[in-house]
């Protein structure tokens, strides 16, 4: 029997008020971000009701990050200080780049089907955090979906997972971002580098993760897993999906307050300075 990955931290969203009033479940955020190096943040959010979400994310800066919503149901307008705008629908992927700053707004649209979509900052290294701003929309037939086995599908958004790889390929973490699906039963084992900070949030159903000591999960459950050469995962009665996210840690200090995270109090204090005084944008408009 392979040593696969164990759990070494288990977390649940907490109910959570963003933007100009969007209810959502927030799953880790500051207080658990030194554990999930180079991750930052992670929101699940919607609803089958507009009002929870209608008020939307206006306009709002970021240095530092990049943040990658990727949307299950619904719809969701973006525009930027770039002159970027567009929408995502159901399946769809928006990966920004912040870098040395832009300034955005997020509006989920009421569409009369339910909302469900996942944010997750993902941090940069300092040596290109004031690097040029990027937006990307990536369709949902841009994304490869494969079947290793009967009863396994997996949507790979980045990196490398099962021979299928995702648009995405030159995230400042290197990361891996899959979705995956299980049929009540079926089983998978993703190999991954030691080094690597490896997370399993659950979309939907129950399975269990691990070998030896394994670990039940459920729905709206993350699991943050040990150091080991792979990630194995069973599904209950209901199927599993879950999203399996890895990245590269990058080992440096986070000096972070709300939309701008940075290394150090005195980049942080001027990027909020340079905000206030309309100097926050540093690359012109494409």
């Amino acid at each position: 029997m392979s040593s696969s990955r164990s759990v070494s931290l288990l977390l649940t969203g907490k109910p959570t008020i963003e933007g100009a009033g969007v209810r959502l479940q927030r799953v880790f955020g500051f207080p658990e971000a030194p554990r999930l190096d180079p991750f930052l943040l992670l929101d699940d959010f919607g609803s089958s009701r507009a009002e929870d979400y209608v008020a939307g994310f206006p306009w709002h800066p970021h240095r530092g990050i990049e943040t990658v919503t990727y949307l299950v149901s619904g719809r969701v307008e973006h525009r930027d200080s770039l002159g970027n705008q567009g929408t995502i629908g159901a399946g769809d992927v928006q990966w920004m780049t912040a870098g040395g700053g832009i300034i955005h707004q997020e509006m989920p649209q009421p569409t009369g089907e339910p909302l469900r979509g996942f944010q997750l900052w993902v941090n940069m290294p300092a040596a290109i955090k004031m690097s040029a701003p990027r937006y990307r929309d990536i369709a949902a037939a841009a994304i490869p979906g494969v079947s290793p086995r009967d009863g396994v599908h997996i949507k790979v958004i980045a990196g490398e997972v099962a021979g299928a790889r995702g648009p995405v390929t030159d995230g400042a973490a290197q990361p891996e971002y899959a979705d995956v699906s299980l049929a009540p039963g079926a089983e998978i084992e993703h190999p991954t580098q030691d080094e690597r900070t490896v997370f399993a949030y659950v979309v939907s159903g129950s399975g269990r993760v691990g070998t030896g000591v394994e670990q039940e999960l459920r729905s709206g459950q993350l699991a943050l897993f040990g150091a080991g050469p792979s990630v194995r995962a069973v599904a209950g009665d209901s199927g599993f999906r879950f999203l399996l996210v890895s990245g590269r840690p990058l080992g440096e200090p986070v000096a972070w307050r709300g939309p701008i995270v940075m290394n150090t109090g005195e980049e942080l204090a001027t990027a909020f300075r340079e905000y206030e005084q309309g100097t926050f944008l540093r690359h012109a408009r494409g």
